[in-house]
């Protein structure tokens, strides 16, 4: 028995403006477009953004091995890839859609130029003005620049080989009211991406790949601070084996504020800053697809980015196989772990946050002072309660136990003071200015001048000396014992040296 069918093609001009609304920014817009380039492996990709008013420009050149006219006629040609298809190991691509569907987030004309090895410029154009007035079916592609752009092809002629693109009418970024003000911010956004995006490919000496920006090389963004003498800690790389291949993981904890300098701490805290760069960074080969988050999982229910894990960061390595598990999206923006690998997943955030959280809580020193040296004394400890817990001041400390004992028979005052300082901590207050300015209250003589620090060490120094009898030297190995001057120990050293 033939069924009835029905030939229902999609009206050329509605669907191209429905896949504009894909939702990319323009820096993952274009960092599809150089994944083009660098799966044609290209060395250099130059970005140049031309400010014109409403006829500014944006062109994207690589030195790739570049397409014949044939070749360059299917990547124009929205869904000639089938994503279920076997790919090339180092293929960044999977939908044969990004070109498209990323240039025409930004813009209405979309010119790509081609040139092989050994072969002729090729070079087809999408108009989406001209679809739109189009009376017949619309899916036609125009050969050659649009008349007047004829001269932005032209870098191409100075390649043996390598593929241009170039938007223009870009108005989905120049806007009304829109200045040149606004362009230059966006270009600096851009760099800050793109640096991300593709860090692998960019850092070391022989790079993968060189990426330009009008004419400056960007520096790649590490999110890891590899190598940083500062850093706490990261795992050895751990992997598993899943029926679409090989994933690999290695969580890092970053160092806390108090050991980077503003410059460091600036670079670090990324383009969307420290608490939410925090969480998994997900690369399908060394290209980075998803910065930061806890991809959906945790204990009970998914954890937000909070500010106690800021410092932590998990690279995870997938291959372009696991694309379909992963739920890879085309904008090459979101991923969700299968269901297999997210207990094993978990358990390696579990313990990366845990660690992240302390080195958060003790401002980067755990409990350990320099040269691996015990922290005993610290001047707050905590109780835990059923119902939550409590913050009491330690009279062990030195500074509190000096004080105590010089009153002597006044100690109960003393000891009222504290409680009263205890149980009118804001605590609720510090979370609410650490939420609201991202960062933490300032503590552990932070910010202080070294005489303040001085001044309050020699007393107590003097003190463990005249009323615990110490010598010096078991003096300045106490005092490196103790909350916060462990931090201190060039200042400590000289504690007690004739002047």
């Amino acid at each position: 028995m033939n069924e009835r069918t029905r030939y229902a093609p999609p009206r050329a001009d509605a669907m191209l403006e429905a896949l504009r609304g894909l939702g990319y920014s323009t820096a993952s817009a274009l960092a599809d477009v150089i994944d083009n380039g660098v799966s044609a492996g290209a060395t250099e990709v130059h970005v140049a953004f031309d400010w014109d008013g409403e006829i500014s420009r944006i062109s994207i050149l690589d030195n790739g091995r570049g397409m014949t006219d044939a070749e360059l006629e299917v990547a124009m040609t929205l869904g000639a890839k089938n994503p279920l298809d076997d790919r090339a190991a180092n293929d960044l691509g999977r939908f044969g859609m990004g070109l498209k569907t990323a240039s025409f987030s930004q813009c209405r004309s979309l010119t790509v130029a081609s040139r092989p090895k050994s072969g002729s410029v090729s070079c087809l154009r999408w108009d989406l003005d001209a679809i739109a007035a189009s009376t017949d079916v619309g899916w036609r592609m125009f050969e050659g620049a649009a008349r007047g752009s004829e001269a932005f092809v032209e870098p191409l002629n100075g390649l043996l080989s390598g593929t241009i693109v170039i938007w223009e009418k870009l108005d989905r970024i120049v806007t009304p009211g829109y200045t040149l003000n606004h362009f230059a911010d966006l270009i600096d956004d851009v760099e800050l991406r793109l640096a991300m995006v593709f860090h692998r490919l960019l850092e070391g000496p022989n790079p993968f790949i060189r990426l330009f920006l009008n004419g400056r090389m960007v520096s790649p963004w590490d999110p890891f601070m590899t190598g940083h003498p500062s850093k706490p800690w990261h795992s050895p790389v751990a992997r598993i084996i899943t029926p679409s291949g090989l994933i690999e993981a290695q969580c890092h904890v970053l160092p806390h504020k108090d050991r980077l300098s503003e410059d460091e701490f600036r670079k670090a805290g990324g383009a969307e800053g420290w608490t939410s760069q925090q969480g998994f960074y997900v690369y399908r080969n060394h290209r980075l697809l998803l910065a930061g988050g806890w991809l959906g999982i945790g204990q009970g229910r998914a954890w937000n980015r909070e500010e106690p894990h800021r410092l932590a960061r998990i690279r995870l390595d997938i291959p372009n196989t696991a694309d379909s598990d992963w739920k890879i999206d085309v904008k090459k923006s979101t991923a969700r772990p299968p269901v297999a690998v997210r207990p094993w997943l978990t358990k390696l955030a579990e313990d990366t946050r845990e660690r992240a959280r302390r080195v958060f809580a003790f401002r980067g020193s755990p409990i350990l002072g320099p040269g691996g040296i015990k922290i005993e004394q610290q001047a707050w400890r905590v109780e835990r309660l059923k119902d939550g817990v409590r913050y009491r001041i330690d009279e062990r400390h030195p500074a509190v136990a000096a004080v105590i004992e010089a009153v002597a028979g006044n100690a109960g005052l003393v000891r009222a003071m504290l409680r009263v300082v205890e149980e009118t901590v804001p605590i609720q207050r510090i979370w609410l200015d650490t939420a609201e300015n991202k960062e933490t209250p300032r503590t552990g003589f932070e910010g202080e001048p070294s005489a303040a620090v001085a001044e309050v060490a020699s007393v107590l120094f003097n003190d463990l000396i005249e009323r615990k009898g110490l010598s010096i030297e078991d003096a300045r190995k106490s005092m490196l014992r103790t909350e916060p001057f462990q931090k201190y120990p060039t200042l400590i050293a000289k504690l007690g040296e004739k002047e």
